[in-house]
């Protein structure tokens, strides 16, 4: 199996790296397609509770879509045919069984970006830096998806204004902005605080989260149906765990089912 893309689990917490320092780690199709597959079933046997996604080194969390990929573009399928391919990883991330928490050191632009924002939490190293400068670059888009995540998170205002002046946000600004939650001094103190969070939610009722993850995708898109949540967490065995475990004032031990 490539290198390019590693993964690997620690008590219960799964760590996906995107590995190719030497280029920023700038994403190959190789690697959405690895980063979809390990969200889309972090372990057979429900053991991973949380995942991290990072970056290899301090430079970079994702420099983007390697350029190189684009070079045989001559049609409009091939411009179809990557989006969707892109958008079905981006769809893999969003709907992962339990928490992804992006750890962002340095740069986090175009896809690494997309990558970052369809992940359920995101925390930066101060040096981080975020934006989509495909206007002074390469000058494409991005898809109607990837501006729906971005408006739902920080507003249509913020998102054209980031796309047309085509600036990259530090990390202070974009956790005034909500692009992030914390910001920490330096890569070191980041893996940290990404570890101490994947520990917490970790610890939460799976289907609470579960469902609230599926049910922001769902307003995203414009859907109000609920009747599936609802019930698979009221008629669960952790509910009735949960119950049980708050009226006998003991922590609740649950199997997310």
């Amino acid at each position: 199996m490539s290198d390019l893309v590693l993964y690997h689990v620690d008590g219960g917490v799964g760590t996906i790296t995107m590995n190719r320092p030497k280029a920023r780690n700038a994403l190959t199709f190789e690697m959405y397609d690895r980063i979809a597959e390990i969200c889309a079933e972090p372990s057979q046997d429900g053991s991973v509770k949380a995942l991290i996604l990072t970056g290899a080194g301090e430079r970079a969390f994702a420099a983007g879509t390697d350029i190189s990929l684009f070079r045989d573009f001559s049609k409009p399928e091939d411009a179809i045919r990557y989006e969707e391919r892109i958008e079905a990883a981006l769809t893999k991330i969003e709907s992962c069984p339990v928490p992804t928490i992006a750890a962002i050191s340095g740069a986090c632009t175009g896809g690494g970006a997309t990558i970052a924002i369809a992940c359920d939490l995101r925390i930066a190293a101060q040096n981080a830096v975020f934006g989509f400068p495909v206007a002074r670059t390469l000058g494409n888009c991005l898809s109607i998806a990837n501006y729906a995540r971005l408006v739902a998170m920080i507003g249509a205002g913020r998102v054209i204004d980031m796309v047309l002046t085509a600036r990259l946000t530090d990390a202070e600004t974009a956790k005034a902005i909500g692009l992030v939650s914390e910001v920490v001094p330096d890569h070191e103190a980041l893996m940290t605080r990404a570890a101490e969070l994947a520990e917490t939610v970790s610890g939460h009722a799976p289907l609470t989260m579960r469902a609230t993850k599926e049910a922001l995708r769902r307003l995203r898109d414009g859907r109000r149906d609920d009747e599936d949540l609802v019930t698979m967490c009221y008629m669960s065995e952790d509910f009735r765990e949960g119950l049980e475990a708050f009226l006998a004032k003991r922590k609740p031990d649950w199997k997310g089912r």
